[in-house]
């Protein structure tokens, strides 16, 4: 499912080059040139039933995830509550990540539809900067779910690790 998802979004992302374009006509248009109006549309819908597609799939590998911690935690003879806490951290981060990705994604994506090219291209620019900035977020939120980088931000800013940090070891959900 994962290598087919990343077909299809190959597929589309080079549809513009294969021909899908207005250069021939401009009256034809949309707000993404050199796009054609019908063409956005389709990007559009095909884009949000990827990221629905997306949705889904990731949260059939939660569900695997937290049985398998479960599992787990029953054959080691574990806390369940310590493990559904850690499944529970990389749960929240994927979910965040999630998040921003849409917040980024999906008003660009809803703008195509129902934008023109008589709009201000400083709409379009607006709203296509948060779309594209949006592989820069990923880093930092992985980062300050991270504890090792959060103990380090804290020495470098002020010379001092709070108390809050646990010592506890470290597993594999702490992101």
């Amino acid at each position: 499912m994962l290598l087919l998802m990343w077909l299809l979004c190959l597929g589309v992302g080079l549809l513009p080059l294969l021909g899908w374009n207005c250069l021939r006509d401009q009256a034809t248009c949309s707000v993404l040139r050199p796009v054609t109006k019908d063409n956005a549309a389709v990007l559009a819908v095909t884009f949000l039933l990827l990221f629905a597609l997306m949705l889904q799939l990731y949260l059939q590998i939660c569900k695997i995830a937290f049985r398998h911690a479960q599992q787990i935690a029953v054959q080691h003879q574990f806390i369940a509550t310590a493990q559904v806490t850690s499944t529970r951290k990389g749960l929240s981060t994927l979910s965040f990540i999630l998040g921003t990705f849409a917040l980024c994604w999906i008003p660009f994506a809803i703008y195509s539809l129902v934008a023109d090219s008589s709009y201000p291209a400083v709409y379009t620019y607006s709203l296509a900067l948060p779309a594209t900035c949006n592989s820069l977020i990923n880093p930092v939120i992985y980062a300050f779910r991270n504890p090792d980088i959060q103990k380090s931000l804290w020495l470098a800013c002020c010379g001092c690790i709070p108390s809050t940090f646990s010592s506890r070891p470290r597993t594999s959900s702490d992101v």
